[in-house]
């Protein structure tokens, strides 16, 4: 019998989107296969300390994974070695992790989660991991940055301003005329580098233009203000090809029904009445080609790696689709449209899972192979 790889399940996290990745873990955890894999939780709490968490410690039929205050914590160096402190998570270990990692899941959703800044701890402690590398998870975390791309790789994208705090400070009167000359009401205000709608606003009048703003800006140091059209909201699932020569793999499109204005934090977590997720879209062939084949451009043209969940905007009066952004690290409930879409595309949860664990090891093998200093002809 194969030895079982240790998997790593990274949840938590610093960002305003904690719960929701405690949520997501618990899925996680909960389907992983168990005849392949041995999980290791380990949690991050919100000052941003790493914990060991014992798994026989957990529930696994609990909607949400605890963060235990008083559980081990993890030493995070590179090529570590064991250590009197507490747990020496990535690579070999003698402690009192017990042994080897082999490959991290991170199932965590903001700022310093899913933006490259734990894929780069990764990178350098030479880790498999689950999901994009340094760059594709930055590029998805910056809804400016983002859509730049995209433009450039002739993808549509809605018409937006972007600028930062200090340009907001300096030039405020100028920035609200540009933003009224430009674009119509409504628009959307949006923190640049921040999911779950958190910061969000829909501005239908000059008056409520200044403090959305200013509003967003509690949460980045860059916002974004869009044209607000008549939209549908299609999201698709895309995930990378085992066959590395092969593109990727794209689901079946869903769309948000939110209840509310647009999709609101609370639509998506909160209020249980928030969105319909209809699954699959209603949609016909057409519909359906054009966008997956947006979803799979927008992946690679991105360079995407592992998944992502691809957004887009089916504006309502002329047909045409428009490239939103992609979440590189998208929610893993049972019921989160990442994996509800593969489910109905024919892919259970749980061999999706795998799917992605495998991924992220054969990603590892190909870098191991890689001359890592200049030796001369």
């Amino acid at each position: 019998m194969a030895k079982k790889l240790r998997v790593m399940v990274l949840y938590g996290g610093r960002s305003g989107e904690h719960e929701v990745s405690l949520r997501s873990a618990a899925s996680v955890l909960h389907y992983l296969d168990r005849e392949r894999f041995e999980p290791i939780p380990v949690a991050i709490d919100k000052n941003g300390k790493w914990l060991f968490n014992d798994i026989s410690l957990i529930n696994q039929s609990a909607s949400a994974l605890p963060v235990f205050k008083d559980a081990t914590p993890v030493v995070l160096l590179p090529e570590p070695e064991s250590s009197e402190k507490g747990l020496t998570a990535l690579g070999p270990s003698k402690g009192t992790g017990g042994g080897k990692v082999d490959v991290i899941f991170p199932v965590m959703h903001g700022p310093l989660c899913e933006d490259g800044t734990v894929q780069g701890l990764f990178e350098l402690a030479e880790m498999a991991y689950v999901g994009s590398g340094v760059l594709a998870s930055a590029v998805g975390m910056d809804k400016d940055v983002g859509k730049r791309l995209a433009k450039e790789a002739g993808l549509p994208i809605v018409p937006y301003l972007c600028f930062k705090a200090d340009r907001w400070d300096q030039d405020r009167k100028r920035l609200l005329k540009q933003i009224q000359t430009q674009l119509r009401f409504p628009v959307f205000v949006k923190p640049a580098r921040l999911g779950s709608s958190v910061g969000i606003h829909k501005v239908k009048n000059e008056a409520q233009l200044e403090p959305a703003i200013v509003d967003a800006f509690r949460y980045d140091t860059k916002v974004l203000v869009e044209q607000g059209l008549e939209v549908r909201e299609i999201e698709l699932s895309v995930l990378e090809n085992t066959a590395s020569s092969e593109t990727p793999l794209v689901s079946v499109p869903g769309e948000i029904v939110p209840s509310h204005e647009f999709y609101t934090y609370d639509a998506k977590y909160i209020d249980a009445d928030g969105a319909k997720l209809l699954v699959p879209a209603p949609l016909d062939e057409d519909q359906i080609r054009k966008a997956q084949q947006l979803a799979k451009e927008a992946f690679m043209k991105l360079e995407c790696e592992g998944m992502a969940r691809v957004d887009l905007f089916l504006e309502k009066s002329t047909g045409k689709f428009y490239f939103n952004e992609l979440n590189t690290l998208p929610g893993f409930t049972s019921i989160s449209m990442y994996p509800k879409l593969w489910e109905a595309s024919g892919l259970p949860y749980k061999e999706l899972l795998s799917k992605l664990i495998d991924l992220a090891v054969m990603r590892q093998e190909r870098k191991k192979h890689l001359v890592r200093e200049y030796l001369g002809d």
